[in-house]
């Protein structure tokens, strides 16, 4: 089961998708996951 995050965590370095709509986000190691580029969503799995 993938692990799912949400805007504002600091995950660590990788990559996430958005749970509603798919698109790709990119974080560095200290990066904090931002809304949905695409549709605002605040929740991600990590790929």
């Amino acid at each position: 089961m993938s692990k799912v995050v949400h805007t504002g965590d600091k995950p660590g370095k990788g990559e996430y998708c958005c749970t509603r709509c798919h698109c790709e986000v990119s974080l560095g190691e200290y990066d904090k996951m931002p809304p949905c580029p695409s549709c605002s969503n605040t929740s991600f799995e990590e790929e």
